[in-house]
């Protein structure tokens, strides 16, 4: 099979290791990288061996698929006259900073019939895989995300930047309506949320309480999901698990999780080519991650609403 001629448009932390993965892939010709720093992209063009360009505009022609890479906020202006101009698009999560921009992408694509992938990278983590064949009726979650602090992705909160992750898997486990959200989260080395608690109840009675928070003193990353004579823990950054339940002898029975090996990132971008090739719906589509978006924008009003009430509270006691 012909290699796909690809390109990466933004290479600042985040980008520059979807070059290097391209650079590395028998199914990719890495043609160029893209970035409005012109020094920033010769360098990363010169690791790489490919052309430095600093308008996305001259990829046209050129290239049939793209990782988008650029800020969260200029998404939608980057990503849209990609679409129209006909090329497949890997843009990395969140898919926009608001609805509206989230629309115009998923429309574009739908327009022009380009595939329009998300990178939720969580989802092709082989142990998140592994725990989320094991979900059968999850009704309880505990979920913990915490980062030391980096300045990148200070353009969203913490909800967006860290916490989406976890969402866009809790969505794709709970197959039911959300009854009501209790956010709280606070601003503390930025102008926006950098720590967040969040609890979740569904309509079936499902519960999911999620902590993300950018100014940990260690990374964590874990998510425990209770069910029926069963629970599943997995660490993601370990990327491993274990799965304890009772067996038919009402026994209880601990199961480390087996997984398939490979990076998280390199089994995304393979998933994507495929997609491109096969003209067939990614794992994360635009669609889906709308979805993922829209819950972090209503978590993000429910963070604003405990943040009015407390500072109604302290005026109050001054």
């Amino acid at each position: 099979m012909p290699a796909i001629p690809v390109a990466v448009v933004g290479v600042g932390a985040f980008g520059k290791q979807h070059a290097r993965v391209y650079a590395g892939m028998e199914e990719a010709e890495l043609v160029a990288v893209v970035d409005a720093d012109p020094e920033r992209a010769r360098e990363t063009a010169a690791e790489f061996g490919c052309e430095a360009l600093v308008d996305s505009a001259d990829l046209a022609g050129r290239v049939q698929a793209v990782s988008l890479a650029v800020p969260t906020t200029a998404h939608g202006h980057a990503g849209v006259p990609l679409l129209a101009a006909g090329l497949d698009v890997l843009v990395e999560k969140p898919l926009a900073a608001d609805l509206e921009t989230a629309d115009a992408l998923v429309a574009a694509a739908g327009a022009n019939g380009r595939i329009l992938q998300v990178g939720h990278l969580e989802r092709f983590n082989p142990i998140v895989e592994a725990a989320v064949a094991l979900a059968d009726l999850p009704l309880f979650f505990e979920v913990h995300r915490m980062s030391p602090f980096s300045p990148r992705s200070l353009d969203t909160d913490v909800v967006l930047d860290l916490m989406i992750h976890d969402l866009d898997i809790l969505l794709a486990l709970v197959a039911s309506p959300i009854d009501r959200i209790e956010a709280s989260g606070l601003p503390v080395v930025s102008t926006q949320a950098d720590i967040a608690s969040v609890r979740i109840v569904f309509e079936n009675g499902c519960v999911a309480n999620l902590t993300a928070s950018r100014i940990s003193t260690e990374k964590i990353r874990k998510l425990r999901f209770f069910q029926p004579r069963q629970y599943v823990s997995v660490d993601y950054a370990r990327r491993d698990g274990v799965r304890i339940g009772l067996d038919e002898g009402g026994r209880l029975r601990f199961e480390r999780l087996a997984t398939e090996g490979g990076e998280p990132l390199e089994r995304q971008l393979r998933s994507f080519l495929a997609a491109v090739k096969n003209r067939s719906q990614p794992r994360v589509g635009g669609r889906e991650a709308l979805k993922a978006l829209d819950l972090a924008l209503r978590i993000r009003k429910s963070i604003d609403r405990h943040a009015a009430v407390i500072a109604a509270t302290v005026a109050a006691h001054r």
